[in-house]
């Protein structure tokens, strides 16, 4: 399976911060917000990468990250020239996805809680159809809504619906068969003038091949697109970061301990971040792990 982090658009609910510097970039506590979605798709065992985002940014993305080799993964760009909906990723990584299977994660999306590793690796185990998940909200009308039948089998998904009919929004994490793209090139664009991921979501539901899970209590999802959300996320992960003494989206210790890098990799990364806060937990991590190694 691969993997694609839509990083695009200009971010202008967050103006004026987002005027000099893309949203995805920007700062939730410690690390770029982008940190926390790529590390999502590390822990579904995921090494093929594909950001998309704008002219502008891209040069930005691959100065932070680029190929991937220092996380033992594989990241690749493509330019989205004009945002045109969610569902233009499909069409702008089609040559990247080439008839595999995807998961599309979006840049401002930051998912945790207990069990999240297992979740995300169940999910990647498919073979055809696609799979979304949704978390209940307070303001559903922000997000494309689920709706449920009296089995609680969802029937239907409406794209901010004035009046829902429940307060399960879609979240930002889907996974597709290698069909989505000719799916995508059958969308037309909305009144918005974008291609919706709901309408792609949709043709799914209608051939019966659409799974929805539903995220339990003990799940956090935070969409950091509005002021009081990027700010409640930032305070959110310095409080579990406190508190617990672990790292929420550290890409080096989720790299190690998938695999992706070994411990000599990981301690030439953790000299990188020697003088900071996150180089030392790493470093903790090195000492740790070595003396593991040693009573082997």
């Amino acid at each position: 399976m691969k993997g694609i982090i839509l990083a695009g658009g200009k971010g202008t609910r967050l103006y004026p911060i987002t005027i000099g510097v893309c949203k995805q970039l920007l700062p939730v506590f410690d690390k770029p917000m982008i940190y926390y979605p790529l590390a999502i798709l590390m822990l579904a065992g995921i090494r093929e990468v594909l950001i998309i985002s704008t002219l502008e940014d891209t040069p930005r993305f691959q100065q932070l990250f680029k190929d991937g080799s220092d996380l033992g993964i594989s990241i690749s760009y493509a330019l989205q020239e004009k945002p045109e909906g969610i569902a233009q990723s499909f069409l702008i990584g089609e040559s990247f996805i080439n008839q595999e299977n995807v998961a599309l994660i979006l840049g401002d999306n930051i998912f945790y809680g207990h069990q999240l590793f297992q979740l995300l690796k169940e999910s990647s185990s498919f073979i055809e159809g696609a799979t979304i998940f949704g978390y209940e909200v307070k303001d559903p009308h922000r997000y494309g809504v689920l709706e449920f039948d009296t089995n609680q089998e969802v029937v239907d998904i409406v794209e901010k619906p004035l009046h829902s009919k429940s307060n399960f929004a879609v979240t930002g994490l889907y996974y597709y068969d290698h069909q989505v793209v000719s799916i995508a090139k059958q969308l037309k664009p909305s009144k918005r003038g974008e291609y919706e991921i709901t309408d792609l979501n949709k043709f799914y539901l209608r051939k019966k091949q659409l799974q929805v899970k539903l995220f339990e209590r003990g799940f956090a999802w935070l969409d950091t697109g509005t002021h009081d959300a990027l700010q409640q996320a930032s305070l959110y992960v310095k409080t579990i970061q406190e508190r617990q003494g672990i790292y929420i989206a550290c890409l080096e210790e989720i790299a190690y301990q998938m695999g992706f890098i070994d411990l000599d990799q990981l301690q030439k990364v953790a000299a990188l971040y020697a003088d900071t806060d996150y180089g030392r937990y790493l470093d903790k991590l090195v000492q740790k792990e070595g003396i593991k190694l040693a009573r082997i």
